[in-house]
């Protein structure tokens, strides 16, 4: 009997393939560079086919590679359906599953979860990566993570963007409210979208959530934001209104919170409907380790 592939050069191989990038590929499986290089020629050797060209960009399959791919995605999902149905057989769900996380802890009840999964399913192990809401989005398609948290407009349920189909579990809805420094309730109070638009405003990257909010809301009123400074961390965002810069998006109830404690000003007229849900990959959320977390998410919340 011929010896098989060794598993690990396939996992390299479709990693680098994923990512383009054999350093990014190395920070995902926690890996060296070398490591990864070394594991990416035994596979070519092994195979008898180039499987990447270099390029400025980095690395690209080459036409045998393209070809190998599927073949090497449906090996690694073989081998997790093979350790999944282990699992199962043993009666009890074990694993690692990896979470990615935004916002703050409470917001997203996140040790309520954890706490309940670990109570339900003492053989999971997660493990948590943060990011703002679009990062998780990326994550997600790119693999890095199982699943993660995610914000958006309403109307964006069951319609995000993805060449994956992707499974959505709306967890809660809120609004969000423009905040603005102390003393700016004549300019703000009562104002106009586009009366907003025309004020400083506290920007943030394109991924974020309030980005993405209120660029649609500005495009349907045909105005543009006009952004002071750029940042993409809350706690960054309210220290500058409270400091004098502009205004900024803010969850209802924290900017209920920041009037009261510190007198910051808060729109009347206008607010922004959003909510919080979590996305997996459809073709991974019935398998047991994914549905024990969509178990406890719905005793949750």
């Amino acid at each position: 009997m011929k010896r098989f592939f060794n598993p690990n050069n396939i996992l390299a191989f479709v990693t680098v393939a994923r990512e383009g990038s054999v350093s990014r590929a190395a920070e995902i499986l926690h890996l060296t560079q070398p490591a990864i290089s070394h594991q990416i020629k035994r596979l070519s050797e092994e195979t008898g086919i180039i499987l990447f060209r270099r390029t400025p960009h980095g690395l690209d399959l080459t036409a045998d590679g393209e070809t190998l791919l599927p073949k090497a995605e449906q090996v690694l999902n073989a081998m997790a359906d093979l350790r999944r149905i282990a699992s199962t057989q043993s009666g009890q769900i074990s694993g690692k599953l990896r979470i990615g996380t935004i916002v703050d802890p409470e917001f997203i009840r996140l040790g309520q979860l954890l706490s309940g999964l670990k109570k339900n399913h003492p053989g999971i192990v997660t493990e948590l990566v943060h990011g703002i809401s679009g990062e998780i989005l990326d994550k997600l398609k790119r693999r890095t993570i199982d699943l993660g948290f995610y914000l958006c407009d309403p109307e964006e349920i069951g319609q995000i963007p993805s060449e994956q189909p992707l499974h959505t579990l709306k967890l809660a809805q809120f609004d969000y409210r423009v905040i603005a420094p102390v003393g700016w309730e004549a300019r703000v109070v009562n104002a106009s979208w586009a009366e907003l638009a025309a004020l400083p405003w506290i920007g943030t990257t394109p991924v974020s959530v309030h980005n993405r909010l209120l660029t649609k809301v500005f495009s349907r009123h045909g105005v543009v934001q006009n952004s002071m400074a750029l940042v993409d961390h809350e706690a960054s965002m309210l220290e500058m209104v409270r400091s004098g810069v502009g205004l900024s998006l803010c969850r209802e109830s924290i900017a209920l919170h920041q009037r009261q404690a510190y007198g910051l000003t808060i729109c009347e007229t206008q607010r922004i409907p959003a909510c919080l849900c979590i996305l997996a990959l459809d073709a991974q959320k019935d398998v047991p380790i994914m549905a024990a977390l969509f178990d406890q998410l719905e005793a949750v919340w």
